[in-house]
C-alpha cells in the first residue's frame, strides 16, 4: 500500500501542487498547531485511505482492509488512533473498521442511513466532529453513490479547506448510481440515486469554494465511476471547470449521462456492502483458518481452482479444468467478478511468496473464507492454447471468434468482423450462447481477459478446442 503525505501548516494560504512524497502545502507558522493528512493508496483497487494526524491523534477515513499501515503510521508519530470515519458502505472492498474498533476501542461515524449493526456513532447532515479548538470535520449528506453516503468537510479556523467526499464526487466524475440494485424491488433504485446525484453536486460541493482540496476515496481504475482521472488530489474549483457533473445540464440531462455505458458489477460488490454493515472479521485471525496444502496438491475432480500464475507458466505446466486469473493489478476485481461469494475455491500459485499474496489479496475482498485450501503448483504439461497464426488468417471462418472486451471497447473498435462479442464480465451467465462445432479462438485487447476467459470456457466446454489468442492480438490491431 503506497502512502502520499500532505502538511497542512497554512490554513491561509494553499497553493495547489503535487509533488510526491514531499509536502504539498506551505508551512503554518511555528507556534501554532499543525495538523497532517496522510493517504494510503492501493493501486490494485484504485481506493484511497486517510489519516488525519492532529496533536498526536489520528482520526482514520474509509480504511482499508489490512489495518497494519494504519497502525504503523500511528507508532512512527507516536500519535494513538482515536477514530475511524465511514463514508458509506464499501463494495469494491472491505473496510478495516470493525477490527481497528475491537483492537483500539475506538468510537466508528457513519451516516445514520446505513443501518449499521455494530456499535457507531450516527451522524446526521451538518453534524461536527470536533478534533481540536480550530479543527473539525463537517459532516454533508452526498447520497448519489449510494443513498447512505457522506462527505466530511476539514474546517481550520472556520474556513473549509478539504473535503473527503468518499465515492460521491470523483477525480472528472461521480460515483456510480446503479450499485444498490441486487435486492428485490430495486430497479429503479438507479434513477432516484442518480437524481439525488444531481442535487449533491449542484447544492453541496458547488457551494464549496473553489480552494478546497478534494480527496475521494477512489482513483483512477475504480469500478466505483465511469472515468475517473489519474490523479491523487484535485480542488473544488478545478472540478467545477473540468468534471461534466458540474457543468449546466438539467436534471433529465444529467441523469441519462450518469446512467449511459456504466461499467459491470462484479458479483462480491453487494456481499461486501452487506459485510462492511456488519462489520469484517479481524484479517489476520481469518487468514490463519486457510489451509496450505503440499505442493501439486490433487483436488477432488468437481473442484473449483483458481490459478493465480503467470500465463506462460499456466501454459507449460497446465492444471486441467483451473480457471486462469493471472496474479496482476485486476486479479482481486476479476476474481469477484467471476467467482461469486458463496462458492468455494482453492487458490494456485508458482511459489510461496506469490500463494500469500494472493491470500492478501483475496482477503481485501471479503473472499477469504471461501478458499478451501492454497497449494503451489509446477507439474510439467502444455496447455492446448497455441494459435497457428497463418492458418487462422487464411481460414477465419473455421473458428468461432470470440471478443471478450466490454460492450463499449467492441463498438468503438471491431478487431475481426467475424467476431462475436461476450465480454468476460459477462461469460460466466453466457457461455452456453458459443456453439461447440467449431474450434473457439478468445481475444480481448492485451492477452489478460482472454487467458482468463479461454480458461473459464475450457472449464464448462467439454470436447472444444478453445484457443487464446494471447498477447497476438497487438498484431491485428
Amino acid at each position: 500500500m503506497k502512502r502520499r503525505s500532505f502538511i497542512f501548516k497554512s490554513a491561509q494560504a494553499l497553493a495547489l501542487g503535487f509533488v510526491v512524497p514531499q509536502q504539498l502545502f506551505g508551512n503554518r507558522p511555528a507556534e501554532s498547531v499543525g495538523w497532517h493528512v496522510e493517504q494510503f493508496a492501493d493501486k490494485g483497487l484504485a481506493q484511497f485511505s486517510y489519516a488525519i494526524l492532529f496533536d498526536n491523534k489520528i482520526l482514520l477515513i474509509d480504511p482499508a482492509r489490512d489495518a497494519t499501515p494504519f497502525y504503523e503510521y500511528a507508532k512512527k508519530n507516536h500519535a494513538e488512533i482515536v477514530g475511524v470515519m465511514e463514508t458509506h458502505p464499501h463494495a469494491d472492498f472491505v473496510s478495516s473498521h470493525a477490527e481497528i474498533q475491537r483492537n483500539k476501542g475506538v468510537p466508528i461515524y457513519l451516516s445514520r442511513k446505513v443501518g449499521a449493526t455494530f456499535k457507531h456513532h450516527p451522524l446526521d447532515a451538518n453534524d461536527r466532529i470536533p478534533l481540536n479548538q480550530d479543527l473539525y470535520l463537517k459532516v454533508l449528506d452526498t447520497p448519489g453513490h449510494s443513498p447512505d453516503s457522506i462527505s466530511l468537510v476539514l474546517v481550520d479556523k472556520g474556513k473549509d479547506l478539504l473535503v473527503f467526499s468518499g465515492d460521491a464526487l470523483l477525480f472528472g466524475d461521480v460515483g456510480r448510481p446503479d450499485l444498490r440494485e441486487y435486492k428485490a424491488g430495486k430497479e429503479t433504485e438507479r434513477i432516484a440515486l442518480a437524481k439525488a446525484m444531481y442535487h449533491t453536486v449542484h447544492h453541496k460541493f458547488a457551494k464549496l469554494d473553489d480552494q478546497v482540496v478534494l480527496y475521494p476515496a477512489h482513483g483512477a481504475g475504480s469500478l466505483c465511476g465511469s472515468n475517473i482521472r489519474d490523479v491523487s488530489s484535485s480542488t473544488i474549483g478545478y472540478e467545477r471547470q473540468h468534471n461534466y457533473a458540474f457543468k449546466n445540464y438539467s436534471e433529465s440531462e444529467f441523469v441519462a449521462l450518469l446512467l449511459k455505458d456504466l461499467p459491470f458489477i462484479p458479483k462480491y460488490f453487494p456481499y461486501d456492502v452487506e459485510l462492511n454493515k456488519k462489520g469484517a472479521a479481524d484479517l489476520q485471525r481469518s487468514l490463519l483458518g486457510i489451509q496450505l496444502l503440499p505442493e501439486n496438491f490433487e483436488t477432488e475432480t468437481d473442484a473449483i481452482i483458481v490459478d493465480g500464475r503467470s500465463t506462460t507458466l499456466f501454459k507449460t505446466s497446465f492444471l486441467e479444468k483451473a480457471i486462469h486469473i493471472p496474479d496482476g493489478l485486476k486479479f482481486e476485481t476479476w476474481l469477484g467478478t467471476i467467482i461469486p461469494p458463496s462458492q468455494k475455491f482453492y487458490l494456485v500459485a508458482e511459489n510461496s511468496q506469490q500463494l500469500n499474496a494472493l491470500i492478501y489479496k483475496v482477503a481485501k475482498i471479503g473472499y477469504e473464507g471461501a478458499i478451501k485450501g492454497g497449494f503451489v503448483f509446477d507439474k510439467k504439461k502444455q496447455a492446448p492454447t497455441i494459435v497457428d497464426k497463418e492458418k487462422f488468417d487464411e481460414y477465419k471462418n473455421d473458428y468461432y471468434i470470440l471478443d471478450v472486451r466490454e460492450t463499449k471497447e467492441f463498438k468503438i473498435h471491431k478487431i475481426f468482423e467475424e467476431s462475436v462479442n461476450i465480454p468476460l464480465s459477462e461469460l460466466s451467465n453466457r457461455w452456453k450462447e458459443i456453439p461447440s462445432n467449431k474450434p473457439i479462438v478468445v481475444h480481448c485487447a492485451s492477452g489478460y481477459r482472454s487467458a482468463i476467459a479461454s480458461s473459464l470456457l475450457r472449464h464448462n466446454l467439454e470436447g472444444v478446442l478453445i484457443l487464446d489468442l494471447g498477447e497476438e492480438i497487438q498484431t491485428y490491431k
